[in-house]
């Protein structure tokens, strides 16, 4: 095994010229760049592409049984250090059984503990994350010590510690889906060492060779399993890579199809049941799918097994598309779309406001998750206000009945406000609120983008001025959708903050606090969010939503931009 390892350059802070040290039973894959003081021990497995380059800050140390898979970068600075398990002071210590996944950039001062698992491109700078945590894809964890066994959902910036305390703990589910993700490297690790002992080899080749010569004998046809999956060209790169992300969150995977007519109604037909959870077996059978019903359309299923809900409907083929081997498509569908990276479940995804087929769309994405829907309306006194007043309740949870029902109340409302409700039942609680009809008949434009708990935030670009509790005006650039947003808030418990970064720090995530908002009073946390504005000008601030008794965020969202 030629391994590119190299002692550290002289360099005024360092002039030992320290070697790695490797652990003979560990993998480290010859493209792979090891400098300086390095210890790899036992049953490492370091992937292609990966740059472990103590040459500045060090040493660093890869505890037993850990991955570092392909595109990983780890470095350090000259100064700072976190203290080992070995009580010694390091650069980066990555504890045992750990996964460091795809793209990751781990920059010392850093320590990560066992059992953690780092999701596709996250940092880890300048942090300390306890034993057992899983960091999921694209987070950015730094300047903050995060306690064992919490969870860092994808996309989140986690950069003070008020953040760190309140992530909420792994749940059983993702400490299964990080064990198998040792497994797995462990078996490659022991396969590619294997591959480079011709005695462990050898074996394998010769089972191989008698294989092959009964299937061209015709004694053994060759399954589809035995393919690759790049002579399945109906199968996008892109579906074959979210198929794989479900099956590792432990989603089930179903299909549907329909024709033209069916198409226009929405009547979906159910294809064959997949029951098996390995990759190759589900990507066979909608391969197979794809081929029974060519010139139809097609529609991938993800499906949650114990919330017995889905969590996914992407259309991947349709009349007249004309397959490319290895193109990934981006899925623009009339059905909903929803993207599932992390283990946690989402709220209804994202629909556009641009006509009556839109809330259709968004109405039955509701009601394939199990949610119910309801209707509220308000005339402009009542708006202003936050004074909805609830429509006739909708019982049922066929679409057609939930449509005539909205359609109706469109109309019995027409020249006011009307919303639309998204209801949890299990829960009791609202997912969704979004405004369908305007006084001038419009549905807005704004674009919507549903978080955590079903909030909604609205990008309007009207301006309008805030009357205070004490008589005064006062203009700001607070919107009238962002006012509303904050009644919203307010009337559902949730505490208000605000955070603001100038370019710089808005570049890297690093938000700072502005002065809490203690009162829960409309007026004044107008007034505070008006004073974070006015303090901040020409920099970025944002609005929190802050649940008080979970402890977490349940809105992010910018309301001031520079200039």
């Amino acid at each position: 095994m030629a391994v590119r390892s190299y002692a550290a350059p002289p360099t005024p802070w360092s002039k030992s010229l320290v070697e790695p040290k490797i652990h003979e039973t560990a993998y480290v894959h010859s493209f792979s760049n090891i400098i300086g003081n390095v210890e790899i021990a036992e049953n490492v497995m370091v992937a292609p592409g990966t740059s472990i380059r103590a040459d500045e800050g060090g040493p660093f140390y890869i505890g037993a049984g850990s991955n570092i898979q392909d595109g990983v970068v780890i470095h350090g600075l000259e100064e700072g250090r976190v203290m080992g398990d070995d009580q010694q002071p390091y650069s980066v210590w990555i504890g045992k059984n750990t996964s460091i996944t795809h793209m990751s950039l781990i920059h010392g001062p850093a320590y990560i503990g066992d059992d953690c698992f780092i999701g596709f491109r996250s940092t880890v700078f300048n942090a300390r994350i306890g034993k057992g945590c899983i960091v999921m894809m694209h987070a950015l964890v730094q300047d903050v010590e995060i306690p064992p066994g919490k969870y860092v959902p994808s996309g989140a910036v986690i950069n003070n510690q008020q953040q760190a305390d309140r992530l909420p703990d792994v749940q059983d589910e993702d400490r299964q889906f990080a064990h198998h993700v040792i497994a797995c490297n462990d078996a490659l690790r022991s396969g590619y060492q294997c591959v480079e002992d011709e005695a462990c080899i050898a074996p394998i080749r010769n089972e191989i060779a008698q294989e092959s010569d009964s299937d061209t004998n015709g004694n053994q046809p060759l399954r589809r399993s035995d393919k690759s999956y790049s002579s399945m060209p109906s199968l996008t790169a892109e579906v074959q890579q979210k198929v794989r992300q479900l099956l590792a969150q432990g989603y089930r995977i179903g299909a549907e199809y329909a024709d033209e007519r069916r198409f226009r109604t929405s009547s979906w037909q159910s294809a064959s049941s997949i029951h098996s959870d390995r990759d190759s077996v589900v990507l066979n059978a909608l391969a197979d799918c794809l081929e029974e019903h060519n010139g139809e359309y097609v529609r991938l299923i993800g499906i949650d097994p114990k919330a017995k809900r889905r969590v996914l409907e992407e259309i991947i083929q349709r009349p007249g598309d004309v397959p490319s081997a290895g193109t990934a498509k981006p899925a623009s569908t009339p059905s909903a779309s929803y993207s599932t990276p992390n283990f946690r479940h989402d709220p209804p995804a994202q629909a556009s406001n641009n006509g009556f087929s839109d809330i259709k769309e968004q109405i039955r994405q509701l009601l394939a998750q199990g949610y119910r829907v309801g209707i509220e309306y308000a005339d402009e006194r009542r708006f202003r206000t936050s004074s909805w007043k609830s429509a006739t309740s909708i019982q049922s949870d066929r679409e057609a009945e939930v449509m005539r029902a909205v359609d109706e109340c469109l109309s019995d409302h027409s020249g006011e406000y009307v919303r639309l409700i998204g209801i949890d039942p299990k829960a009791k609680r609202r997912v969704l609120e979004e405004i369908i009809q305007r006084p001038d008949g419009k549905v807005p434009t704004a674009t919507k983008s549903a978080n955590q708990n079903g909030s909604s935030t609205y990008a309007a670009p009207k301006q309008l001025s805030v009357q205070s509790e004490s008589g005064n005006n006062s203009s700001t650039s607070l919107n009238r959708d962002t006012i509303e947003q904050i009644r919203q808030l307010l009337t559902q418990g949730y505490k208000i903050g605000t955070e603001h970064a100038d370019k710089r720090r808005f570049r890297t995530g690093s938000w700072q606090s502005c002065s809490p908002i203690e009162s829960n009073r409309e007026s004044e946390v107008l007034e505070g969010l008006q004073g974070c504005m006015a303090e901040h000008s020409g920099e970025y601030v944002r609005l929190i939503g802050i649940d008080p008794k979970a402890k977490r965020r349940v809105l992010e969202t910018i309301i001031q931009k520079p200039n």
